[in-house]
């Protein structure tokens, strides 16, 4: 069955472009426009007959697009969406793509053929000018995730300061040997979080090791193996500094699976404060992100942008805390804090 990504690959336009030669055909230019009909009337596309009914009729459903469903991180940051949009009466429906920037432009056709009255996109795989291009046509909001320049309402922690935070803590207690497990460099999120770990190296005047920045794939699995190649160097690390929380346990028992012990060998600090952080031994001190409320915030922005509403301010960036717990040891120039 002909969709409506494919008409437009066939046109060399967007699938945005095909959806207003539909809905809003005076939007497009002439020539666009018969290009994308004669595709159309080439291949016998048939729209979904809700396409046609863009703007005209509400699915009062929201499409919440996640990078991993299996991730511990989404499930609180999905219940502040759940909870706004469901006293809204709206229904939620989830897409997980996996991390695979197709599978991201699939969910993406389900806005185009009007299948939802909104989207809030946990993830961006997809380029600035693709989103803001969607986004001028369809209710859309970017979370957790955060693009320099991009004109689409976002809602997210400052993850440079946060990991320049998270580093600078190792650094306090007294370490130099400081290495980074990142996630994938093709995500945002990770290439912003390795620049808040450089800036603070670069601002103590310690070396960055080439060798001690590895690349994960934010799994326990990653953050296990990428740690044992650390503790294999000639010259190992005395701190790693990991993506995320899954990485960082994933690291304290690579240590203990090489004799070593977590803090007195090897410090390790986190991302996200998810529950286990609290429970795995030693405890993990790590960023918190404010879950709920990111979740909570970007709901009410869509359904600003649903309703027609403006919105002045379109980058809401929300406080993160440094949670000090046990996988780094301890300075008495530093207060003790916990959050659970």
């Amino acid at each position: 069955m002909m969709k409506m990504s494919d008409v437009a690959k066939l046109a060399n336009v967007s699938p945005a472009t095909v959806s207003r030669v539909l809905s809003n055909p005076e939007l497009v230019s002439k020539e666009t426009r018969q290009k994308v009909l004669d595709v159309i009337n080439e291949v016998n596309y048939k729209p979904h007959i809700v396409a046609r009914q863009f703007r005209t009729k509400e699915t009062k459903i929201i499409l919440v697009v996640v990078p991993d469903i299996t991730s511990a991180f989404f499930s609180k940051v999905l219940r502040g969406i759940e909870h706004v949009a469901v006293n809204n009466g709206y229904q939620v429906i989830l897409g997980d793509t996996e991390n695979d920037i197709e599978r991201e432009k699939e969910y993406i056709n389900l806005l185009l053929q009007k299948q939802a009255d909104g989207m809030v996109l946990l993830t961006a795989r997809l380029n600035k000018t693709n989103l803001e291009e969607i986004s001028e046509h369809f209710p859309m909001v970017l979370a957790c995730e955060y693009m320099d320049g991009l004109n689409v309402p976002t809602v997210s922690i400052d993850n440079i300061s946060s990991a320049r935070k998270a580093t600078e803590h190792l650094i306090k207690l007294g370490h130099t040997k400081i290495a980074h497990i990142t996630g994938p460099i093709n995500v945002i999120l990770s290439r912003d979080r390795m620049r808040g770990y450089q800036q603070a190296m670069m601002s103590h005047e310690l070396d960055i090791d080439s060798a001690y920045i590895q690349e994960g794939d934010f799994s326990f699995e990653s953050g296990y193996n990428q740690t044992l190649k650390l503790l294999a160097l000639e010259n190992p690390p005395t701190a790693v500094f990991a993506f995320n929380d899954e990485m960082a346990m994933g690291a304290i028992k690579a240590a203990k699976d090489s004799g070593l012990k977590a803090p007195e060998d090897l410090a390790v600090v986190g991302f996200d404060n998810v529950k286990m952080s609290s429970v795995i031994e030693p405890n993990l001190t790590t960023i918190n992100q404010p879950k709920y409320e990111i979740g909570k915030k970007a709901m009410e922005l869509l359904l600003k942008l649903i309703n027609g509403e403006s919105i002045n301010k379109k980058k809401f960036v929300m406080k993160d805390e440094l949670i000090i717990r046990e996988s780094c040891g301890s300075n008495p120039d530093l207060k003790e804090q916990t959050k659970m």
